[in-house]
C-alpha cells in the first residue's frame, strides 16, 4: 500500500475521529495491525494553535511514521497555512477533511457541508495542494458522497481531486445528511474507484472480517478504513488482516493479553494528558473496553465513572482483570468460545 512516494504496511486505516484517535490510542492501533493512522482534525484558524487541545492533537512525538495530519477549515488561505505549518512540524502526509457531519463543524461551512460548494471545494484543494507539492508532502482527501441522499457528488469531487494531484481518497459510504445512521452504502465507492486512478480507501460500518472482505471484493476499494469498531476493539486490525490473508478467524486476545492492552493504553493515556485531564478522559475508553463483546459490566463502570484520580483508575481495571482470571470468566465471551484463563499478575505498579 502506497501514498505518493510512501509505503505503508498495509492497507488497513485507523479512521480520524475527534476526541478518539490521539498519539496513545494511534500507537495502540498500529502496534496491533493498523497500516496508518491519521490525526484527529486540526483546526486551520491560527488562533486555536496555541489551544491545550490544538497542541496534543499537533503532538507526534515518538509516533511511528508516516504521521499524518488532517486539518479542517473553509478558508484556502488558512487552509494552505495550516498545511505549511503542520509539515514545518513533522506531518509527511496532509489530509483534508471534508466528511465530518457534526454540527459545530458544518455550522462553519466545513467538514461535510464544503462538498455543497464545488468551487470553494476546488480552491481549498488547489491551495493546500500547492503547498504540500513545493514541500514534497502527499495530500489525501476524506469525504462524503453528497450532501443528500438526493444530491451526491462523491465521481465529480474524486475527478476533481485526482486532477488536482490528491495523491489518495477516503470516501465514507453516507451523506452530511444521513450522519451516522442507517447502513453505509458501496455503490457510490465502488463507481469512484472506476472513476479514477488514485488509490481510493472504503468507510464506513466495517465492523468485522467478513465486512472487511465484502467491502474490498465489492467496491474493489484499495484499503478500508475502520472506526468506531475500534472503540474498545483495537484488535479489529489484526483480525481483519489475518482473515484477508488467509480467509480464517484468528483468535481474540486472551485475558492476559486484553489486560496488559488496557492497562498500558491506560498508562499511555494517563502520561499524555497528565493527571486530572488524563482521568477524565480515558473514561470513554473504559467504558468502551467494558461494553465489548462480553456485554457491559455495571458495576465495573460505575466505579471507573466515579473514580478521582489515575492511580484509582489503573487499580479498578487491575483488580477487575484479576477478578475474572480467578473466576474462570472470558473477556470476548461472546465472540469465541475459545478463551482461556491465564495466569493472574498484578499490572497496576
Amino acid at each position: 500500500m502506497r501514498i505518493a512516494h510512501l509505503t505503508l504496511p498495509n492497507n488497513l486505516f485507523l479512521a480520524p475521529m475527534a476526541g478518539v484517535t490521539d498519539r496513545p490510542f494511534r500507537q495502540l492501533c498500529k502496534k496491533l495491525g493498523a497500516g496508518h493512522a491519521v490525526s484527529e482534525m486540526a483546526a486551520s484558524n491560527p488562533a486555536l494553535w496555541k489551544t491545550d487541545k490544538s497542541t496534543r492533537r499537533l503532538n507526534h512525538y515518538g509516533e511511528t511514521k508516516p504521521i499524518a495530519v488532517q486539518i479542517a477549515g473553509a478558508d484556502p488561505e488558512m487552509m494552505a497555512h495550516a498545511a505549511a505549518y503542520n509539515i514545518e512540524r513533522g506531518a509527511q502526509i496532509i489530509d483534508i477533511n471534508m466528511g465530518c457531519p457534526a454540527k459545530k463543524v458544518c455550522a462553519v461551512a466545513a467538514g461535510s457541508a464544503l462538498l455543497q460548494n464545488e468551487s470553494l471545494v476546488e480552491q481549498i484543494l488547489k491551495a493546500v495542494h500547492a503547498e504540500c507539492e513545493q514541500r514534497g508532502v502527499p495530500l489525501t482527501l476524506k469525504y462524503r458522497t453528497g450532501w443528500s441522499p438526493e444530491h451526491k457528488n462523491a465521481i465529480h469531487i474524486a475527478q476533481m481531486a485526482e486532477s488536482i494531484g490528491v495523491s489518495l481518497l477516503t470516501l465514507h459510504g453516507r451523506t452530511r445528511a444521513c450522519g451516522y445512521t442507517g447502513d453505509a452504502e458501496y455503490d457510490t465507492i465502488k463507481a469512484v474507484k472506476q472513476a479514477v486512478s488514485i488509490p481510493v480507501i472504503a468507510n464506513g460500518d466495517i465492523t468485522s472480517p467478513e465486512k472487511a472482505k465484502h467491502v474490498l471484493d465489492y467496491t474493489g476499494a484499495d484499503g478500508l478504513m475502520i472506526g468506531r469498531a475500534a472503540q474498545g476493539n483495537p484488535w479489529i486490525f489484526r483480525e481483519v488482516l489475518h482473515y484477508l490473508k488467509t480467509g480464517e478467524h484468528i483468535n481474540p486476545p486472551t485475558l492476559e493479553e486484553a489486560h496488559e492492552v488496557m492497562m498500558h493504553h491506560l498508562r499511555d493515556h494517563h502520561e499524555f494528558y497528565g493527571e486530572k485531564t488524563g482521568m477524565l478522559t480515558a473514561r470513554k475508553h473504559l467504558q468502551w473496553y467494558l461494553c465489548g463483546p462480553a456485554g457491559k459490566n455495571n458495576t465495573v463502570v460505575d466505579q471507573l465513572m466515579l473514580a478521582q484520580t489515575t492511580s484509582e483508575q489503573l487499580r479498578i481495571v487491575d483488580d477487575f482483570f484479576l477478578n475474572w482470571l480467578s473466576s474462570g470468566q472470558q473477556y470476548f465471551a461472546a465472540a469465541n468460545d475459545s478463551l482461556q484463563p491465564t495466569p493472574k499478575r498484578r499490572l497496576a505498579a
